[in-house]
């Protein structure tokens, strides 16, 4: 750190000792509130009637609780099938992905081949490459393999990508792991499997996390290849692509596709309560190294 940044530290700092401690709290809250309103108004959407939702405003209360809009979409929207359909997918897509990720990290974080640094080159490469332009080949091979309109093809085209950010964090936290750990499992008769799933990736359960985490997220909210994947079957639709079951040719039930919304989003903020303490663990891990 430089002479300048020191100063300019020091400076953040003595300000920041300045403020009253309740200005930075009503600060904070500001900020706060502003950041979940948007979800505290899709809450209050989902209980409101289609009238009140467009002529209430930002009114956070309703005036009825509408909650058949709930009843409407898990059971004449089909979203109980689709929310079955999207956990399925999303935790197989997250095993695999979590399993090939920490493989590729640990390889290219702990041995040296030729072409290794060209390969890492590569994968940070692939960070600028639009997702969409994937979607036609996965798909053109997926029709070939006839893994078109099953869970299965869904499955390995969602777990199929690079996920060059999760190889990355796995990279960069076995790094920092002393070899001596491996030393040691190796004069114990451990092979390179043991001494990976034995003492390797129990170490890395921060990042392990962050990663299911992540996975879990883009995976929920994937799109375009369960909407290709799904064209003829229906009944395989996941919950991002059975939100266009609230869509009619003449009218959209704007109220039961909140309601569709908060019954989506609620298992993953759960998923993030319970483990947002790995997940924060995990990224300043790999961030340090």
């Amino acid at each position: 750190m430089t002479a300048q940044a020191v100063v300019r530290t020091d400076r953040r700092r003595r300000l920041m000792h300045r403020v009253p401690w309740w200005i930075a709290a009503l600060f904070l809250v500001g900020i706060a509130v502003l950041w979940i309103f948007p979800f505290l108004w899709m809450l209050s959407a989902s209980l409101k009637d289609n009238m009140e939702m467009f002529t209430g405003g930002l009114k956070l209360w309703p005036s009825t609780f509408v909650w058949d809009n709930y009843s409407r979409a898990w059971n004449d929207a089909h979203f109980g099938r689709y929310l079955i359909n999207t956990v399925v997918t999303t935790v197989v897509t997250v095993v695999i992905v979590t399993i090939r990720c920490a493989t590729a990290g640990y390889v290219l974080a702990r041995y040296r081949f030729r072409g290794s640094k060209l390969f890492l080159g590569v994968l940070i490469a692939t960070l600028f490459v639009p997702t969409g332009y994937t979607i036609i080949p996965v798909v053109k091979i997926s029709m070939q393999l006839h893994l078109i309109d099953s869970l299965g093809g869904m499955i390995l085209a969602l777990s199929g990508g690079a996920y060059v950010s999760a190889i990355l964090l796995y990279y960069g936290y076995f790094r920092q792991i002393p070899r001596e750990l491996e030393e040691a499992a190796v004069v114990d008769g451990a092979g390179f499997v043991r001494t990976f799933f034995s003492v390797m990736l129990p170490l890395a359960m921060p990042v392990t996390a962050t990663v299911a985490v992540l996975t879990f997220i883009t995976t929920w909210n994937a799109f375009f290849l369960p909407l290709v994947f799904t064209f003829s079957r229906p009944d395989l639709r996941t919950v991002s692509v059975g939100m266009q079951a609230f869509v009619g040719e003449t009218a959209t039930d704007w109220s039961g596709m909140a309601a569709a919304g908060v019954i989506s989003i609620v298992p993953v903020v759960v998923l993030f309560i319970f483990l947002q303490r790995y997940f924060v663990e995990g990224i300043s891990g790999a961030v340090k190294s």
